[in-house]
């Protein structure tokens, strides 16, 4: 392994262990760029459980700074910069020990180049952006899941959600003007954003997830958590998020009993870490179960009948669809949690919006009838490995690669914006 300088990553949380969607993408960016650079890690812990990650952050890292972050006094900050007419999530993040880290390392280890992860990371890198290639991971358009927020909550929650999609689109704009690239998770999620900021155009692409193959594999062989008899439908994922509290308690309180009028012995199983009181109170439905923080989330996909991702609300790639296909699990889900996933509907998975064609679809699958879990598969070894679809980052980082210009080999698969008709 060439090392070909330094690099200075950014992230708004512990990139680390990738056991949920941003720490995912955020932990297989870091390893890829650390195979060519030494890299100088700054990133906040809003979990104290997250702080002692750092050692192993080490280990791939020539240099870390974990600061931990109160979330209460933080959004009390960002709260306040919001009514005075900023970015809740810019201040929410602003840090002076990320700032004093930033600067040390652009003096001492001068870095070839700079990753931010997350539009919340970009004012750190903005008084560098015209000496150094800067290169911002945005994965979702956020500002747009607030927008998606403020439609259907009630005053003032509403009033405060819009204008905090506002603020956060002009921090994402100005991101993407600033700095050399700007990526998003899949072209959709790219060409979302170009659609209010075209003049972005020549700036913004995007680079797909991954999943570990090897680690989530049919092949392996699990003891099952479930009852011999159940008929075990899954939910995975993080139960303080509110579209994933949104999407359960959707599926129990409207689609659950349709199914289980048609099999009695069907469990909705909702595993994942903290969740929420409204959460909880789910469990108290008979057939519904709760498990929260799992060591391992594979025997429960390995033995489930069914594995369900009924999201309203959804931005970018959810990779606990792409983790179940992954496991040759059939899917059923909403189109938001399919949006920016290449799999064929009916072929690799199941989509279903109205509660009558979730439980059908559903049910179809108790009954053996779906057989596309093993296209479920073939589709994520095509299409979502990390190797492969962090490559064009290499181009890009090159040493021959002169700030500010676009290497020819990074267009074609990168470059968003043909769906809108502009021109690149």
């Amino acid at each position: 392994m060439t090392i070909k300088g330094d690099l200075l990553y950014l992230a708004h949380r512990v990139p680390y262990p990738p056991d949920k969607g941003e720490k995912i993408r955020a932990y297989h960016v870091l390893k890829h760029l650390a195979e060519n650079f030494r890299i100088h890690l700054g990133c906040f812990a809003d979990d104290p459980a997250d702080e002692k990650y750092a050692g192993a952050l080490k280990d791939i890292c020539a240099s870390v700074l974990v600061v931990p972050l109160n979330r209460k006094l933080a959004l009390a900050r960002g709260l306040m910069h919001l009514m005075m007419g900023g970015c809740l999530s810019e201040a929410y993040f602003r840090d002076a020990r990320i700032s004093r880290f930033v600067a040390d390392i652009v003096q001492r280890s001068k870095p070839k180049a700079m990753f931010l992860y997350c539009s919340a990371m970009a004012p750190y890198a903005v008084p560098y952006a015209s000496s150094h290639r800067v290169l911002l991971d945005m994965v979702d358009v956020d500002s747009e899941k607030y927008r998606a927020y403020s439609g259907n909550a009630a005053w003032p929650a509403s009033m405060l959600y819009a204008r905090e999609a506002r603020a956060l689109f002009g921090l994402e704009r100005r991101a993407a003007l600033a700095f050399e690239r700007s990526f998003f998770v899949s072209k959709a999620e790219a060409d979302t954003f170009l659609k209010d900021a075209p003049e972005a155009i020549g700036r913004v692409g995007y680079f797909h997830n991954g999943v570990d193959l090897a680690y989530f594999s049919p092949a392996q062989d699990f003891a099952s958590p479930f009852a011999e008899d159940a008929l075990p439908i899954v939910f995975t994922g993080t139960m303080d998020y509110r579209p994933n509290i949104e999407a359960v308690a959707w599926f129990a309180e409207r689609v659950f009993a349709d199914i289980r009028r048609s099999h009695a012995k069907a469990e909705f199983w909702i595993v994942g870490a903290n969740p929420a009181p409204g959460v909880l109170k789910l469990a108290e439905t008979a057939g519904i179960r709760v498990t929260g923080r799992v060591a391992d989330v594979r025997p429960y996909l390995s033995h489930a009948r069914c594995v369900v991702a009924p999201l309203h609300i959804a931005r970018g790639v959810q990779n606990k669809v792409l983790e179940a296909m992954a496991m040759a699990k059939t899917v059923v889900a909403t189109e938001a949690a399919c949006e920016g996933i290449s799999a064929i509907p009916g072929k690799e998975l199941l989509l279903a919006q109205s509660p009558q064609e979730f439980a059908a679809a559903v049910c179809s699958v108790l009954n053996g009838q779906a057989g596309v879990a093993q296209a479920a598969r073939a589709r994520v070894e095509a299409d979502y490995q990390w190797a492969k679809n962090l490559r064009m980052l290499d181009g890009l980082l090159a040493d021959s690669t002169p700030k500010g210009s676009v290497r020819e080999e990074s267009r074609p698969l990168q470059t968003a914006g043909a769906a809108l008709g502009i021109a690149s």
